[in-house]
């Protein structure tokens, strides 16, 4: 299932951006229609992968750079290592092309492929590594997924407790953590429900629409959990 929204007079062209999990997906939306999009799975190096994936989904949409208005970005939390890679290029191309770049949450956009009926809760869950996962709740409508909790790094057993069936896991802590979740969540296979270029893609034209376009320089990926080079970094006194 992909958001709707409103439409404007001039159709606005959006490249989505999601390297946040070992799948790369990248998809492009003209005014809210999703033109094309690809994924790697278990891509090996997301900064080979998104460049090649760019350039597909562009091709197969019959556009050029020039023709995008904004670009969309997933912006965590997930792999710290992912997120820049994304981020970074996102930049670059959204400074080339003098465009803004929206930022969508990773598991607000990841929600969105838990194929969840209405009335039941998704939770939308990533492996965090060190024994954690990061995860937010939402409860499924037909106007899409309406958050219920912010986005946490949270022990798996503390996460199984606050989910209350009916509920649909999305993402690959179900399948790290099957043996915890599983008994409490209906786990939706994460070679088939991962992210979505064309979601993320979707998702910033409804923020685009709404204002919240943002200059490139300003954003920084949501880590919920601070990176082990912050951690180890001497407080300054």
């Amino acid at each position: 299932m992909i958001p709707t929204g409103d439409h404007r007079s001039r159709p606005l062209t959006v490249l989505g951006l999601d390297t946040a999990t070992w799948t790369a997906a990248v998809g492009v939306v003209r005014d809210g229609v999703v033109l094309a999009e690809a994924a790697q799975p278990e891509s090996r190096s997301h900064a080979q992968a998104l460049p090649l994936l760019v350039a597909r989904v562009l091709a197969d949409a019959a556009l050029g750079v020039r023709a995008l208005d904004a670009l969309a970005v997933s912006i965590g939390p997930g792999s710290f290592t992912g997120l820049r890679i994304g981020l970074g290029y996102a930049k670059g191309v959204a400074f080339a092309g003098q465009v803004p770049l929206v930022a969508v949450p990773t598991l607000e956009a990841l929600a969105w492929v838990a194929g969840a009926a209405p009335g039941e809760r998704i939770c939308a869950a990533l492996d965090a590594r060190k024994g954690e996962v990061y995860a937010a709740l939402f409860e499924a409508t037909g106007s899409g997924p309406r958050r219920l909790t912010p986005d946490l790094a949270v022990r798996p057993a503390e996460l199984a407790a606050r989910l209350e069936p009916p509920c649909v896991l999305v993402g690959d802590a179900g399948t790290v953590y099957r043996d915890v979740l599983g008994a409490r969540a209906t786990i939706r296979p994460f070679a088939t429900h991962h992210p979505r270029g064309g979601i993320v893609a979707r998702l910033g034209w409804q923020r685009l629409l709404a204002g919240e376009g943002a200059n490139p320089g300003d954003l920084e990926p949501v880590y919920v959990r601070l990176p082990e080079a912050e951690l180890a970094r001497p407080v300054s006194r």
